[in-house]
């Protein structure tokens, strides 16, 4: 199922070029988002005027630069500059600590690298295309409702007017 967002992003985070090279592969093949790959969280956070619609993000993010911040504290900040990107976490860390500890600073989900990590985040994406579009059906029901109500709110105020109007010359 392929998603029509030219205009959207979709960052990849992860010190390993080869594993960023197989997910924007795997990713491209499957859904129309731009694809924009990092070796490291701050690089990304400097692009996050982008807007991304989603990051997929490592947890070790240091083997090229021993002083990189880790993916829980550039989750942290993408969600400070930017609450709408969802964030997948797509780490080898198989410790429920630092799952947990992703999830509850806003991660959209936690997938573990492996096997089955590609399909899983292949699912994962189509569940936030989804996402992201039932948000902007939600948003354009509430414009809709809101212009509506205006409008009757409107009619109202010109009906009492004519009324009183009319009640002056009768």
């Amino acid at each position: 199922m392929a998603a029509e967002h030219k205009s959207q992003y979709i960052f990849l985070v992860d010190d390993e070029p080869i594993q960023n090279e197989m997910l924007k592969d795997h990713i491209s093949e499957r859904f129309d988002y731009q694809l924009k790959t990092y070796e490291n969280g701050e690089d990304a956070i400097k692009d996050m005027g982008l807007m991304p619609a989603i990051v997929v993000l490592d947890f070790h993010l240091n083997a090229h630069l021993p002083n990189a911040q880790n993916g829980v504290e550039v989750l942290k900040k993408i969600k400070e500059l930017s609450p709408t990107t969802e964030v997948i976490m797509l780490s080898g860390q198989d410790k429920l600590d630092v799952a947990v500890d992703s999830m509850k600073h806003g991660a959209y989900d936690y997938v573990i690298k492996g096997e089955t990590a590609f399909s899983r985040m292949e699912n994962l994406l189509n569940n936030i295309v989804e996402l992201h579009s039932m948000r902007a059906t939600n948003t354009t029901y509430k414009k809709v409702i809101t212009f509506l109500i205006v409008a009757m709110v409107a009619v109202l105020l010109i009906s009492l007017f004519l009324v009183k109007k009319f009640q002056l010359f009768g």
